[in-house]
């Protein structure tokens, strides 16, 4: 989800406000449009381990964010059908969130309509170095492996869309983009209307997809 701060530069606004905005008004609807196009898992890349090092005051902005996404717009989505899972290191947050986290995961486990996965303190290469300290084993296959990373029983994407016009995963599940196709519009995220899913849908359709065949 990239461009939340240009967003909010090129319109003189504070920082935080393309984060907010991606919060109140992004998120919710695009979940429910993907769930009625029949998407099964969509995954928004929240905040990376990269992430820590960007200004104190914006750090602590977005934490607030957090808190108040988890306990209010979360709920709207479990109330909607939505299950909700989360990736990445979530040990670095506060207790707080991450007792919130683990409640909201809990609460939506069951639910069927589609299941929105929040990537937290993600990275790619974090995740494959804990995934390797979880275990100690030479004759280790592909499907063993998978089977330790945080996306544990959620399919490979097929689709990866990075906004803000940068083309690049930047460490986006490393591992699990093998044979994901990829899109990189120039808007930024605070403009990701349903609309804009349909057009990355639509192209997406038009692609062949051949695995390395």
């Amino acid at each position: 989800m990239d461009g939340n701060r240009r967003w909010a530069k090129e319109r003189g606004l504070p920082i935080l406000t393309g984060h907010q905005k991606v919060a109140d008004e992004i998120l919710e609807p695009l979940v429910e449009h993907a769930a009625k196009r029949g998407v099964k898992y969509i995954t928004f890349w929240a905040f990376s381990t990269e992430n820590w090092q960007r200004d104190a005051k914006e750090v602590e902005g977005i934490m607030r964010i957090f808190r108040h996404v988890i306990h209010k717009r979360w709920q709207r989505l479990h109330e909607k059908g939505v299950r909700v899972r989360v990736i990445g290191d979530v040990t670095k947050f506060a207790p707080d969130i991450r007792t919130s986290l683990e409640r909201v995961v809990e609460q939506t486990k069951d639910n069927k309509k589609i299941t929105a996965i929040f990537a937290l303190n993600y990275g790619g290469r974090d995740e494959i170095i804990r995934a390797i300290r979880a275990v100690d084993a030479y004759d280790l296959t592909e499907s063993d492996f998978s089977l330790l990373l945080d996306t544990a029983g959620i399919p490979d994407p097929d689709l990866i869309i990075r906004t803000g016009g940068e083309q690049r995963l930047s460490g986006f599940l490393l591992w699990q983009s093998e044979y994901s196709e990829l899109y990189f519009p120039s808007y930024y995220m605070p403009d990701f209307t349903s609309q804009k899913l349909d057009e990355a849908i639509m192209e997406y359709a038009g692609r062949k997809r051949r695995f390395g065949k």
